[in-house]
């Protein structure tokens, strides 16, 4: 806190965070917000391949969050069965579906490193077995967690448009390709309770931070949704 008091005058400090509600007053009020917008989806949309539908392109597109790989990602075959997941924990029945998805992702990225390592030793790069065992289970636990966080980010998409459909504002809908069953959940729903399901799954994202037990979080995730649905 006393650096960002009394920094030197020759110091510029950029701090990034995607929730500054969440910053202290004392933080916030010593600096100075610079909004950095992403890509819009439009612009996403006609980068990515045209074997889609169109609500497909749109909504991986809308859920991409202005990043052009995460938008393909959501195209492919994992991304797809990532999603699949992510809505069924937005339904708040299969909570576990979600953590085997992410789970599958991080093996799968062990193993590409592991062999991308291993060819490097063939090729003359020194580095021990134990090295490489270690690296590969690295790379596969960040992207076991990659892919967990955006499992969560996709189920709190669902929730946000379950509001916003609710609420008769279907224009700003990520997941364009399931209108007609926004439409039939949200009806006679109250916006209030999908934005409190929202708020819990972003709860729950930030204590994944804190390296509590995934499995734990995810399955008090899923009790706490069913209440706010009861």
């Amino acid at each position: 806190m006393k650096t960002l008091e009394e920094p030197p005058d020759f110091v510029h400090l950029i701090l990034l965070t995607s929730e500054p509600a969440q910053l202290l007053e004392t933080i916030a009020s010593r600096c100075q917000p610079i909004d950095f917008a992403p890509l819009p989806p439009e612009a996403i949309e006609a980068q990515l391949p045209a074997d889609s539908s169109p609500d497909e392109l749109s909504a991986a597109a809308r859920l991409s969050a202005g990043d052009l790989a995460r938008a393909r990602y959501l195209l492919s075959d994992s991304g797809k069965a990532l999603r699949a997941a992510a809505l069924e924990l937005g339904r708040a029945t299969a909570w576990a579906q979600l953590l085997k998805a992410a789970e599958t992702a991080g093996e799968e990225a062990e193993e590409t490193t592991r062999k991308a390592l291993e060819e490097e030793a063939e090729a003359g790069m020194k580095r021990s077995a134990k090295d490489i065992t270690d690296e590969a289970k690295r790379a596969g636990r960040r992207r076991r967690t990659e892919v967990l966080d955006l499992g969560l980010e996709l189920a709190g998409s669902w929730y946000r448009d379950l509001a916003a459909t609710a609420s008769g504002a279907e224009e700003v809908v990520f997941n364009q390709d399931r209108l007609e069953e926004l439409r039939g959940s949200a009806v006679s729903l109250d916006p209030s309770r999908p934005r409190r399901a929202l708020e819990l799954v972003q709860d729950t994202r930030r204590r994944l931070d804190l390296n509590v037990s995934e499995e734990l979080a995810l399955e008090a995730l899923a009790f706490r949704l069913a209440a706010v649905f009861a």
